[in-house]
This record gives C-alpha cells, structure tokens and sequence, in this order.
C-alpha cells in the first residue's frame, strides 16, 4: 500500500478521544433500558446473546479496521464499499448512513427531551428538543478537538456508570452489599433453567440485542481526524472491542444473577431494578440522569459521524459541493448544518404528530445496522483478495484466519437476516430499509446518469462535480 496518505487539514483527535468515542457510539439507551425486553424473552440465555451479538461486532470492527489502517477516510465503509462494489454501491450505504444518522439524532433528542420535560413540566418536550439539538449543533461547529474533549467526558460519564453497576453487582452476588443477602449465581438455572424459553426465546433475545452495538462504526469516521489515523484505528478498535464486550455482557450476567429473569421491574429497566436492589436512594432520578447523558452523547456522536458521511459524499460527487465549505476552525459547517437542518424538520413532525412520524422514520431505518454490517464484510472480502494478490499492497492491519472469518461474519449476519424475516416486527423494519435502500440505490443511478449526460451534451453539470465515486474506484487498498 503506498504511504502517501496525508494527514486530514484538522487533525486534532487523540487515541483516548476516539476510543471512548467509540464506546459512547455503542453504550446507550439500548443498554439501559432495551436490554430488560431482551432479558424477558431469552432469560438468563440473554448473556449468550449478548455473547453471540459481541463476537460478530468484533469479527466486523476487524474487518472494518483493516480498510480503515489501510485507506483512512471520514467516508469510512461507504468509501470502501464503492472500492470494492463501485461508485453506487458507495453512494447507498453512505446516503443510507446519513439518513438513519439525522433520523437517530431526532429520536435521541425526542427520548432525552421526554425525560427532561418530566422534571419540568413547565416546559415542552418540543422546545426541550430543540434546544438540544441546537447545543450540540454548537459543540459540533467548535474545533474538532473540542468537539473530542465534549464527547470523552459524556462518553466517560457513561462508563462511569456501567463500571460502578458492573462492581456492585459483583458485590451483592457475592455478598459484599451490607444488609442485602448473596444472591450467588443460583438465577442463571433456578427458574426453568438457563434457556427458559428454548432457542426460540435465544434468538428472539439476539435479534433485540444486535442493535444495542450500533455506532461502534464512528471509531473509523472518526480516526481519520486524528493526528495518526493508522496507529489511531489500530489501538482503538482494541480496546473498543474488549471494553464493550466487558461491559455488556458483565452486565447482562449480573443482571440475570441478581434477579430472577422474569421479574417485571427487570425487564421495565434492568440497571433501576439491580440498584434497587441493592438499596441505593434516589436510584430511579439517578438511572434516568445517566439514561439522559447517554442519550444526549450518542446524539452527539451522531452528528458528527453524519456531518462527515455528508462531506465524505460531497468530496465524491455525491453531494452538492457546498457542502465541503469549512468555517475558520476548519470544521464543515455546511455538512453539520445541513445535517441538523432535518433533524430538526423530524423534531418539529413529531412534535405535531407523535405518534406517527418518528415510529414510521425508525422503522425505516431499523434494520440500517445489518445492511452497513453487511456492506463493510462483503467489502472487506472483495479487497482483501485483491490484496493478497498484489504483493505491492501493505496492509498495516489485517483481519485474522481470512477468508474464514470474514465469512463466518456474513454467514452470521445472514442468519439474523432469517431470523429478522420470521418476527413481525423486524420484518417490518428490514422490509422497510430494503426499500429504503434500493430507492437510493435508483435516485443515485439517475442522478448519475443524469449528470453523464450533461458533461456529454458539454453543459456543466450540478456544479461542475466529479463524477460520483471517481476517487474511490480503484480496485485496492491503495489511498489516493
């Protein structure tokens, strides 16, 4: 691989930045409170899920880290996928991944909003809304650096937390807690054993689990802003891997430990219902601050992983050229702008309209995680052999045990694809970001063709752009 590769113009994210960044992407609502729904279907076997779900996360950030050491790039897997699948294929998963990241943020923004507007009723929840989305629509606009140190201490405040859960409940399964009897390990098989609800209620649980691991991916957005974007993706894909697998499966694990799986108050909000346990005071306005903080930093992630998928398909081609303007900081404000513009359009829909416009927006981006997955292991298959075949091609990191890893990850994902298909629900959401997906896929072939023919008639094309995906075309993993 040639080592030509410059550094970005604002490269100001350390490793320690991008790491918790990755983790704050990852630890959110779905684990603090989604997870008591998978722990009500799959019993004490929701640790098993949370396992399962964990070893494909690490088998796809392998393989995502891999393209990203070789060919660091803000446009991460979308770059890739048109690398290895051309330029459309690059333009839907990027398109698709701006999309679900705008609509996420407005969801985000709706959830922590409901919990604020509960201590102040006073005050609406739109107007709570909107007054997130506009500070972190600040801190985005700040210098990258700025932007990091704001999302490391959200980040850490949420680690934090899951750390001090995760230690005492070790404490009362073995006792430690005073007044509070040893709970031992007898839950994970006293209540109709570790499966309760068979391989039905295990897969059942994976399926709500998987998307608890979505954003992991900004730790390669967000590497290529850093001063050494390779050794960056290499240290904190590590320990992103391990310290999320740590984290939600300890938790898990105390949480069927403490009580038993089929307790309500488990599945209504498993981290209140542990720590109530352990009769801690004030645990529900506690839990619901750190569900806030967790909210507000995914929100905040979500941002700038959008904001720089934006400017990514802008500097392809893909978007209007605009986009790529930067202020004094060098930050692409028109990207972050434009970004927040409708996320707020989704704020103000659902405000008028509650119970209509966000449940149809997150149905039709609720599957986007396994078609990202999916993009980057078809990705990373394709490149790689074209890698191995060219010996001038180095590859600073490289995905272990390849091919049978990579596709090991695809048949996984394949799997839960299936299993996705046979629930209601989820069949529901994968219909519908298939067809978001392929609506994509045919504006952006039109919108190509279009652009082909003016540049053939001599006119200029949308603002004299490059041809959609002209840079990331070539058939390696060789940087530009």
């Amino acid at each position: 691989m040639s080592s030509n590769a410059a550094a970005p113009k604002t490269a100001s994210l350390n490793t320690r930045q991008i790491t918790m960044m990755g983790l704050g992407g990852a630890i959110g609502a779905g684990l603090f409170i989604g997870s008591g729904q998978a722990v009500a279907v799959a019993g004490p076997s929701v640790i098993l899920a949370f396992a399962l779900a964990g070893f494909l996360v690490i088998l796809i950030m392998n393989m995502l880290g891999e393209m990203a050491a070789a060919n660091p790039s803000s446009g991460s897997f979308s770059v890739y996928a048109a690398k290895a699948m051309g330029p459309n294929a690059g333009a839907i998963i990027g398109w698709l991944y701006w999309i679900q990241g705008v609509i996420v943020i407005a969801a985000e923004a709706t959830g922590a909003a409901a919990i604020i507007g509960g201590w102040f009723p006073g005050v609406s929840q739109g107007t709570w809304s909107l007054v997130f989305v506009v500070l972190l629509t600040a801190v985005n606009l700040a210098n990258v650096a700025r932007f990091g140190q704001f999302e490391y201490w959200f980040s850490f405040l949420k680690v934090a937390a899951i750390v001090a859960f995760l230690g005492i409940g070790v404490a009362i399964i073995a006792g430690l807690v005073p007044g509070v009897a040893a709970t031992g390990l007898s839950n994970l098989v006293a209540h109709d054993g570790f499966l309760p609800n068979g391989v039905v209620g295990l897969c059942a649980g994976l399926l709500m689990v998987i998307f608890a691991f979505g954003g992991i991916e900004i730790v390669a957005i967000a590497a290529a802003e850093s001063d050494d974007p390779r050794t960056s993706i290499r240290k904190a894909v590590r320990g992103v891997l391990f310290r999320v697998l740590v984290f939600y499966v300890g938790s898990a694990l105390v949480m069927v430990s403490v009580l038993p799986w089929y307790s309500p108050e488990l599945a209504a909000s498993p981290f209140v219902a542990v720590l109530t346990f352990a009769h801690i005071p004030w645990i529900d306005s506690i839990m619901a601050l750190v569900v806030v903080i967790a909210l507000l930093s995914a929100m905040n992630a979500n941002i700038y992983a959008a904001s720089r998928m934006l400017l990514s398909l802008s500097e392809r081609g893909i978007a209007p050229r605009v986009i790529q303007v930067r202020n004094r900081n060098k930050t692409p404000y028109v990207a972050v702008t434009a970004s927040v513009i409708l996320c707020t359009i989704a704020v103000v829909m659902n405000y008028l309209a509650p119970d209509l416009v966000m449940p149809m927006l997150l149905n039709a981006v609720g599957s986007t995680l396994l078609v990202t997955w999916g993009f980057i292991a078809l990705s990373q298959l394709i490149l790689r052999v074209r890698a191995d075949r060219d010996p001038s091609i180095h590859l600073p990191v490289r995905m272990p045990f390849f091919p049978y890893l990579s596709i090991l990850a695809l048949v996984m994902l394949a799997g839960i694809v299936v299993l996705a298909l046979f629930d209601p629900a989820s069949r529901t959401q994968l219909l519908a970001t298939l067809g978001l997906t392929v609506a994509i896929g045919v504006l952006n072939a039109l919108a190509q063709r279009r652009s082909r023919r003016l540049s053939a008639a001599g006119a200029p094309a949308a603002e004299e752009q490059p041809s959609a995906g002209a840079e990331e075309s070539r058939p390696d993993h060789r940087v530009s």
